[in-house]
């Protein structure tokens, strides 16, 4: 198994691009994590991905078979992830190897097993709905270019806030009654994707924890929560215009208008947040 860490880099342009040779492909697993102390470990055990050659699948007949056919097998076995380990950049890598060259737009993973471990308290086993037998889908915008002779990477970035749907009462470790695992993955082209990251500190430059930090695109693409440093970062966002906000409770909320991610760079974004004062 290769060890967690998470994210990407991708095409040396350097080297001679064979497309008569196979191409490397590296997968890496991520998280938008709980905002939350509670949780102590959710796990989730991937047994098999596939992904999917976008030329192949639009070539002949336009059947089930032929659509299967398109598919290519690139992990089968057993690896358990800890999400909550996975966060503000960090990253697990889970393939590293050759497939054909070629584009690829759609990757299959099949998870088996879930749960969500609560600190001091006890651990929850979730239901996987179909995920082991059909698996889940996930379209990668743009498609991955798999070039001879070169490296291409993906991120599969697991919401886990959405993916472990609770059930209760989240203030209390008494007051949750279960999950319902409802997996939410984003698949991610690196190739032309960059970085957002920063500190977020309040007035007088202390370090805020837990603060909640979306990147948006008409809708929410990712949100990450600040560590202990009030350190965030989110990998993985294609190259555009972003807006970003932050919220915690106690604060006032931030708004940052046309955020600019660069393809292949880390754009640093600092935010600094207002304590909310008796009056409002």
């Amino acid at each position: 198994m290769a060890i967690l860490g998470l994210f990407l880099a991708l095409f040396s342009g350097c080297q001679e691009v064979n497309n008569d040779q196979p191409g490397r492909i590296v997968v890496k697993i991520t998280d938008a994590p709980f905002p939350i102390d509670l949780i102590e470990e959710a796990n989730v055990t991937i047994t098999k991905v596939e992904i999917r050659n976008e030329d192949e699948s639009e070539e002949g007949e336009e059947s089930e078979e032929s659509e299967e056919s398109s598919f290519i097998t690139i992990f089968e076995g057993s690896e358990e992830f800890n999400l909550i380990e996975l966060r503000n950049g960090v990253m697990a890598e889970l393939i590293d190897m050759e497939i054909p060259a070629g584009n690829y737009n759609l990757i299959r993973i099949y998870v088996e097993n879930a749960s969500i471990a609560v600190k001091d308290y006890e651990t929850y086993s979730v239901k996987v709905p179909s995920g082991s037998q059909t698996g889940i889908k996930m379209f990668v915008k743009p498609s991955l270019k798999v070039a001879g002779g070169l490296t291409a990477e993906v991120l599969l970035d697991f919401n886990l806030d959405k993916s472990f749907v609770l059930q209760g009462n989240m203030k209390t470790p008494a007051g949750i009654k279960g999950f319902n695992f409802k997996p939410v993955i984003r698949a991610v082209n690196i190739t032309t994707a960059g970085t957002v990251q920063g500190i977020v500190t309040d007035t007088v430059d202390i370090p805020l924890v837990d603060v909640a930090v979306s990147v948006t695109q008409e809708e929410v693409v990712t949100t990450a929560y600040t560590d202990e440093e009030g350190f965030y970062a989110m990998p993985g966002l294609p190259a555009g215009m972003y807006t970003m906000s932050a919220e915690k409770e106690g604060y006032n909320s931030v708004t940052i208008e046309e955020v600019k991610i660069v393809e292949g760079n880390k754009t640093v974004q600092d935010i600094e947040m207002e304590p909310v004062t008796p009056e409002e």
